[in-house]
């Protein structure tokens, strides 16, 4: 695949992951009642994928604790899904309990990673999310998958792209219709996110891929944009530039939705998401949080 001559697409989809991805490592507990005023202020903006919450174990994330109590009190929109992350068998169970119609699994291409992240090799993560996703397809319940470090990794450095190409098609091989290419400490620049997107669309279609940037060296909408250039129409993206890295200093979290919104405005790709609605929904969870709008966009709308 040559990402040179790719023109780029004419709409793309935001998979919104503020609500999990973004408030997962807050510090301060956040009321149930909030979290669902966040999910239905997001529906209303035009998005039509939301990452609502995860079913994981409440000791190492404390945060999603009420991830069921949030699903149970959100407007579901016919036309909106509503997703959760959810690791094993009992966290798969919880969210089918709970009405979830898509799941996601977190895999890594970094070893260590995955150590420090999941406590298990590569390849057990794969065996731990096998009865996950045969279980979920089995009940109509569609399957997303993450590969995290997919440029680099906090404790290995640089990762190869075959690497995250191999753990990429094993995702694809066990089910999932869709896989989220993550930088998960945001050191990638342009052309290395070009190389990894070209190695994984050798064993995965480039329509299966979608692209998770992390602004900590600022480089997240460039990223976005080479991943445009490769193909990509599903970019991932976290209202408020909500979330940080805990594996890295510094990190300023994921790429703001208002950001990503306002850059395909510019190129003339259509995504259906009012942006002012999405600014407002910014300022609103950055109030509830406590601390500024993370969001360039969001900061300049609001003056």
């Amino acid at each position: 695949m040559s990402s040179q001559n790719t023109p780029l697409p004419s709409r793309v989809t935001l998979f919104e992951v503020g609500p999990r991805d973004g408030l997962q490592n807050e510090q301060s507990e956040l009321k149930v009642d909030d979290k669902i005023e966040l999910i239905n202020r997001l529906s209303a903006t035009g998005l039509k994928r939301i990452e609502a919450g995860s079913f994981v174990s409440p000791k190492w994330v404390p945060q999603m604790a009420n991830s069921a109590d949030v699903f149970a009190g959100i407007k579901r929109a016919p036309t909106i899904t509503y997703s959760a992350l959810t690791p094993n068998m009992q966290g798969l169970d919880a969210a089918m309990a709970a009405g979830v119609s898509e799941i996601a699994i977190f895999g890594a291409a970094s070893e260590s990673f995955s150590q420090k992240n999941i406590n298990c090799s590569i390849e057990q993560s794969i065996e731990r999310f096998t009865p996950v996703v045969e279980h979920a397809l089995a009940n109509n319940i569609a399957v997303r998958g993450y590969v995290s470090c997919v440029v680099g990794c906090p404790y290995e450095g640089n990762i190869e792209a075959q690497a995250v190409a191999s753990m990429a098609k094993h995702l694809a091989e066990l089910g999932c219709y869709e896989i989220s290419l993550g930088d998960t400490i945001g050191v990638g620049t342009p052309e290395q996110i070009k190389s990894m997107i070209e190695a994984v669309s050798n064993e995965v279609s480039t329509q299966q891929l979608a692209i998770h940037c992390h602004d900590t060296y600022g480089q997240a909408l460039a990223n976005i944009y080479a991943a445009l250039q490769c193909g990509i129409t599903i970019i991932d993206s976290s209202v408020a530039g909500l979330g940080g890295c805990p594996y890295a200093a510094g990190a300023s979290g994921n790429v703001a939705s208002e950001d990503v919104v306002y850059m395909l405005n510019g190129l003339g790709i259509e995504c259906g998401v009012d942006l002012e609605a999405l600014v407002e929904t910014g300022n609103f969870i950055s109030r509830i949080i406590g601390r500024p709008n993370q969001s360039k966009v969001g900061q300049a709308l609001s003056k």
